[in-house]
């Protein structure tokens, strides 16, 4: 019977302690977060993990620093010879090999977000494209650049990370452990001072709790030490380890061009489909009543005619809605008068009443523009389709050597430029062009649509 009990009984706490454990670890972190941010700071995770790599950044350092230097002296040596290519170039590939693992151990303890850098370009495959690509990247000199550097900088961070945490530690603790000296050391405690004639130990109650108070402040200011520290590893991490400026650039490049090349692809798309849909389906229409009116013009005159004005107002049609295409494809008006003029063109066909003021000391290039004009003009579609507004604005300034423009209404509000909306695309749009869309558009509105285009004029 007592082995049955104690079997359920363990039974039971088996399958209620885990949740038990979990409830303490919540009431643990919430009781601490009530603390204040020093006096939390020693005990929290993300201290301990910027001094484990602090305590890590050594012993890397001095397996990097002497990798390095080794292969590097001796592919240097060997260069009057055909082995020194590729010895060198397999110290920098080993210094990209220990980049990788520092940029990984930087965002596990760190928290740095950091990418990697840009890989290599080979134009051809084989062992001697390789070594060449290798020594021509400017990663992988970086890189080793970061395994001269890091070492002075791990030696000079570990001994002073470790000195605070170890002196703050020993001497906040020091009431429970000054028993040891007596008892022993043959001493009465710490020792402050001591020559042939007397010695000063910290051995009175008085002395104790000033020296664990002093402990007390090293333990609190070790976090913001060490953490002091850590920028400047963090700053060696994103400096040599990850893409360069440069190659960032390349690829938002790339990324704006892909951009433009889309929107210039679906607009082609767009009027195509206008055309398809609307002035060609007309224009066809148009020649077979025509061609109906010629057949009847002689049996029957009056419904020939009737037949042509019917075919006149189509005419009529079909030429606004060339018109209309003209205008989305680029405005008469903005080539001739420029946005003030272009933009209260806009704003009268919009659905609400529109303010616009236009305060330009001169024209902005004409792609600039152009997307300026476009810009605005979906803006205030969108008011008159969804904004459910009775009034908006429109500004246009110039702050430097920035376009800034300002769309705003006072409707429903809750735009949101995220996910596939129209102003998710018309944020793609401006940052092909370096441009910028900010949406301030809470629930209830008002909507507040700031773009800022470079000048370029």
């Amino acid at each position: 019977m007592a082995t049955e009990y104690g079997q359920r009984s363990g039974q039971g706490y088996g399958s209620h302690g885990t949740f038990d454990l979990d409830e303490r670890l919540d009431e643990r972190r919430r009781g601490l977060r009530r603390l204040p941010t020093a006096l939390r700071a020693p005990l929290e995770a993300r201290h301990w993990r910027e001094f484990g790599y602090v305590l890590l950044s050594l012993p890397i350092s001095i397996l990097l620093f002497t990798y390095a230097v080794t292969m590097v002296s001796l592919g240097a040596g060997l260069l009057i010879t055909f082995l020194g290519v590729p010895v060198l170039a397999g110290a920098l590939a080993g210094c990209r090999g220990f980049g990788a693992l520092e940029r990984a151990r930087a965002r596990r303890l760190l928290d740095l977000d950091i990418a990697d850098p840009e890989p290599l370009r080979m134009k051809k495959n084989g062992p001697m494209a390789w070594m060449g690509a290798v020594l021509k990247s400017g990663a992988s000199w970086r890189h080793l650049l970061y395994a001269l550097l890091h070492l002075p900088w791990a030696v000079f961070s570990f001994v002073v990370a470790l000195s605070f945490w170890s002196y703050g530690w020993a001497l906040l603790t020091y009431p429970l452990w000054f028993w040891l000296f007596p008892m022993y050391g043959g001493g009465g405690g710490l020792q402050l001072y001591g020559d042939e004639h007397h010695r000063i130990y910290l051995d009175n109650p008085f002395e104790i709790t000033v020296t664990a108070l002093v402990g007390l402040l090293f333990t609190l200011a070790t976090p913001w030490i060490v953490r002091a520290l850590t920028l400047v590893d963090r700053g060696l991490v994103h400096g040599l380890l990850g893409p360069s400026r440069l190659a960032t650039r390349v690829v938002e490049l790339e990324s704006d061009r892909g951009v433009v090349v889309d929107t210039a692809a679906a607009d082609l798309r767009r009027i195509e489909r206008d055309l398809h849909d609307g002035a060609q389906a007309r224009l066809v229409a148009l020649a077979m009543d025509l061609g109906l009116a010629k057949e009847k013009l002689t049996e029957d005159p009056q419904a020939a005619a009737r037949m042509v004005g019917e075919a006149h107002g189509e005419v009529k049609t079909a030429l606004q809605e060339l018109r209309d295409l003209a205008r989305g494809i680029h405005p008469a008006v903005l080539t001739d008068r420029g946005l003030d003029a272009a933009l209260s063109s806009v704003a009268s066909r919009c659905t609400v009443p529109v303010q616009v003021d236009v305060d330009l000391p001169a024209r902005p290039a004409a792609a600039i523009e152009g997307i300026a004009y476009f810009t605005v003009s979906e803006l205030l579609q969108n008011i008159s389709k969804h904004a459910k507004a009775t009034w908006a604005a429109v500004d246009v300034w110039r702050v430097e050597n920035r376009l800034m423009l300002q769309v705003v209404d006072n409707g429903v509000g809750g735009a949101d430029a995220s996910g596939g909306s129209g102003l998710a695309g018309l944020a793609g749009r401006l940052d092909a062009v370096d441009g910028i869309l900010v949406v301030d558009s809470p629930a209830g509105g008002p909507t507040r649509i700031t773009a800022e285009l470079p000048w370029r004029g």
